[in-house]
Order: C-alpha cells, then sequence, then structure tokens
C-alpha cells in the first residue's frame, strides 16, 4: 500500500511541469460567430425574410389583448352567451398567436442552425490557425473557463479571421 502511494506520489511530481508548460487559450466562440460580418449580414436577411411573419404574430398578439380586455372590462354586463362568444374568439385568438409563434421561431431556428453547420468549417480552421500562431497546445470555450488572463483571451482575433 505504501508502495503505491510512493509511485502515485512520484507520477504527480513528474506529471506537474508537464501541466505547468501547457499553453492553454481561451476563445467565446459565440461572441466571434455572431459578431462577425457574415453573422450580421446573415441577421439583416432574417429580418427581412421574416419581417411579415412576426408582423402577423404581433396583430394576432394585440388581437388577443383586446379582446381579453374587453372580457375583463365588459364581461360583467353581457349576457352569458354573448360573454361565451366572445371567451371562445379570445381562445381562437391565442391558438392561432400560439400557432403562428411556434411555426416562426421553428423556422427561425432552422435557418440559424443551418448557419451554424455552415459557419463551422471555417470556425474550426480559424481555431486551428490561432492555436499554431499562438504556440499553444489548447483552446477552450469560454463557458468552461472560470478566469483566464486577458492576453489569453483570443476571442477578438478569432473574430478578425472570421472577418477576412
Amino acid at each position: 500500500m505504501f508502495r503505491s502511494v510512493l509511485i502515485f506520489a512520484a507520477a504527480m511530481a513528474l506529471a506537474l511541469p508537464a501541466v505547468a508548460e501547457t499553453r492553454i487559450g481561451v476563445v467565446d466562440l459565440r461572441q466571434a460567430l455572431f459578431s462577425s460580418n457574415d453573422a450580421k449580414a446573415f441577421s439583416e436577411v432574417l429580418q427581412k425574410d421574416f419581417a411579415g411573419d412576426e408582423e402577423k404574430v404581433r396583430e394576432t398578439q394585440e388581437a388577443a389583448r383586446k379582446l381579453k380586455e374587453r372580457l375583463e372590462k365588459d364581461g360583467a354586463m353581457m349576457n352569458e352567451s354573448e360573454r361565451n362568444k366572445l371567451a371562445g374568439e379570445f381562445q381562437e385568438k391565442v391558438k392561432e398567436f400560439n400557432f403562428l409563434k411556434q411555426r416562426l421561431d421553428s423556422t427561425v431556428n432552422q435557418r440559424k442552425q443551418a448557419f451554424l453547420e455552415e459557419a463551422r468549417p471555417e470556425v474550426d480552421a480559424s481555431v486551428k490557425e490561432l492555436l499554431e500562431e499562438n504556440d499553444l497546445d489548447l483552446i477552450l470555450p469560454s463557458e468552461a473557463v472560470v478566469y483566464v488572463k486577458p492576453e489569453m483571451n483570443l476571442t477578438s482575433q478569432l473574430l478578425d479571421k472570421l472577418n477576412r
């Protein structure tokens, strides 16, 4: 038992200098990618492509809000059939809003995912360049790091590479 503890301690002592020599950089992939010129252009196209759908969602939401306000304001003075009719109209508007919003969100998310998949090879190549140019052994995503010295945060360099 004592012998295995000594072997473990010796192995750890030999491993520590190797860890101390490891050079590690950090990048915020999300920030670099979504700040890039390609992402800004993609965002503008997305806005144009879905402006009409977003307007329809807003209109439906506003119509539902007005029906709800009317129901709350005038519901007590309505007879039961009028109140039920108005409540039914409100429920239908809410369903329509939820459907339109879910469809819009799903379509936008699919387009964003396609953009990310398309950008992935360029991001990977840029990260590899950073690794080689800075003579690093490892680059970690910023989400996995508690603290990094500013000179080891390579996000701005990655953004420059993505904007070439």
